[in-house]
């Protein structure tokens, strides 16, 4: 049952980006931006602690997850040191996810060509 769920709320979230870039012209990269985003303000809520241990990897696997791991690492410097973990703590806390999706994102702008939407 528990995988049931998890593929269901990852099914869900996708079912929801699909239909923002069907119906919207917002382009991928904005809608991933908002993902982060509203799983980093789920986390600063505290709703999406229940929410990822209902949906599981559901909810932890989409950028939903990356952002609330940014809300976290932020928390826990704040915590720690103060005003400055404002800057750190994000960075300290997904560097890896960071650096990938930079260096990722880097190699993509060279072999494909990217066009706006109409």
């Amino acid at each position: 049952m528990e995988y049931v769920t998890a593929f269901i709320t990852g099914g869900l979230i996708c079912a929801a980006v699909q239909v923002l870039l069907d119906r919207t012209k917002l382009m991928p990269g904005r809608i991933m931006v908002l993902l982060v985003c509203t799983g980093a303000v789920l986390g600063a809520c505290g709703i999406y602690g229940p929410f990822q241990e209902f949906a599981g990897s559901g909810a932890s696997v989409p950028l939903l997850g990356f952002g609330n791991l940014l809300w976290k690492g932020v928390r826990e410097a704040v915590d720690k040191s103060g005003f400055l973990g404002i800057f750190l703590g994000g960075f300290q806390a997904s560097a890896a996810g960071i650096s990938a999706a930079l260096i990722f994102g880097y190699i993509a702008s060279f072999l494909f060509e990217p066009k706006m939407k109409k």
